[in-house]
């Protein structure tokens, strides 16, 4: 079918290039959330979740799929996790430095966000066709520290400065106590903090992994420094106006780490915060001048130095999907590209997953669909470069 590959190529291998193609045709199902990594011998491996809904349909699962180095189409999707009879989200693949294959991945229990609990299996065998062969699979137990020094502060804050607000709407008012509430209980603690993007490498052994809650609304990180063995965790990162998630971070060359975070609420900017010890605890949350209409991101650090950040870049709505490229880490963003651009509720391009490959090439996975041209949906997988992006006229 004539919508399964698309390419642009503009140059050979150096220079500006763009191709993409679609992982699996589309269909009806909600296929959503992708990750994407690059393996050893150059094969891609791509996951996403894929059923009736999210978190209210328990026939949601992860599935993923093969690129050969070789070949030039994806294989069939295969089953990558399914907790039966739940719904299974918000997948996660990393390559750690042994070249051990992670999955991440919630299993949401109460088929909401608050009961999702958080999973991770590993493989050291994956080259074979078909689904990885786990070898090893556990839950993380999250306990966050600070949340009753650093979150519920905020949230007499919160109250103090959005008290017009909560005094005109009731539903608003139920909402607020019922968030004080749960950040007293430990078990609302410790449940559904979320997986979204890829964990970082601090050290040759320690792994940083960013989670979020959409019952606090607010980030954090989680961080191992033997395999998953144990895990420990940040303080929340947060601020009176709550509602930065689904953090990505990514490492300065002085050794700080930043979070590039979607904005939740208001107002509509990508937001941002910086750590100066690794990630333990965070400075004050920025907003950027860029917009987010509520919806994931993904910024790397490239290998020539550069940051790469994609996005959508509107107020409202995913019609619009671009690749923003900074050379001062993130102090300004220089150049941007679109790599989707639809009329409104004419199409989607969302949630992008990203990395650098071993050849320089960027290859970006991310939730898809055009209604002019098919009904469903699919995840799009999108390679270019560096140039390409800086080449837009």
């Amino acid at each position: 079918m004539m919508f399964l590959m698309t390419m642009i190529v503009i140059s050979g291998a150096a220079g500006p290039r763009y191709e993409a193609e679609l992982i699996f045709p589309p269909n009806p199902k909600h296929n959503h959330g992708s990750s994407i990594v690059e393996v050893p011998n150059g094969d891609l491996i791509a996951c996403w979740f894929h059923g009736s809904g999210e978190r209210k349909e328990d026939d949601v699962l992860v599935q993923g799929a093969r690129k050969r180095r070789t070949e030039t189409k994806w294989c069939e999707p295969f089953v990558m996790a399914d907790s039966h009879q739940l719904p299974d989200c918000n997948p996660v693949l990393f390559i750690d430095p042994r070249g051990t294959l992670w999955l991440f991945w919630i299993a949401v229990q109460n088929n909401e966000w608050g009961g999702s609990l958080l999973k991770y299996r590993t493989a050291a065998n994956y080259s074979a066709d078909g689904p990885p062969q786990w070898d090893w699979q556990d839950v993380i137990h999250c306990r966050p520290i600070h949340i009753d020094t650093k979150y519920v502060p905020n949230l007499t804050a919160v109250e103090v400065k959005y008290a017009s607000l909560l005094q005109a709407s009731e539903k608003l008012r139920q909402d607020f106590e019922g968030l004080k509430k749960a950040s007293g209980d430990k078990l609302s603690q410790r449940l559904g903090w979320m997986t979204r993007l890829h964990p970082i490498m601090l050290s040759e052994n320690r792994m940083m992994l960013g989670l979020y809650s959409d019952v606090f609304n607010c980030a954090l990180a989680a961080f191992t420094d033997d395999w998953g063995q144990t895990w420990q965790f940040s303080e929340p990162i947060v601020d009176v106006d709550i509602g930065n998630i689904q953090p990505s971070f990514v490492k300065k060359k002085n050794g700080n780490i930043v979070a590039y975070m979607r904005d939740n609420g208001t107002p509509k900017r990508i937001r941002v915060s910086e750590s100066k010890d690794g990630g333990l605890t965070w400075g004050h949350v920025q907003t950027t001048e860029i917009p987010n209409p509520g919806s994931s991101l993904e910024c790397i650090a490239l290998k020539s130095g550069n940051w790469l950040l994609v996005c959508n870049d509107t107020t409202s709505g995913r019609h619009l999907l671009s690749a923003y490229l900074s050379d001062d880490e993130g102090a300004t963003w220089k150049w941007k590209r679109p790599l989707e651009q639809f009329e409104r509720d004419l199409g989607s391009g969302s949630y992008p997953s990203v990395i650098q490959a071993s050849d320089g090439s960027i290859h970006c996975t991310y939730s898809f669909n055009s209604k002019n041209e098919f009904q469903g949906s699919t995840i799009k997988h999108a390679r270019f470069t560096e140039e390409w992006i800086r080449s837009k006229q």
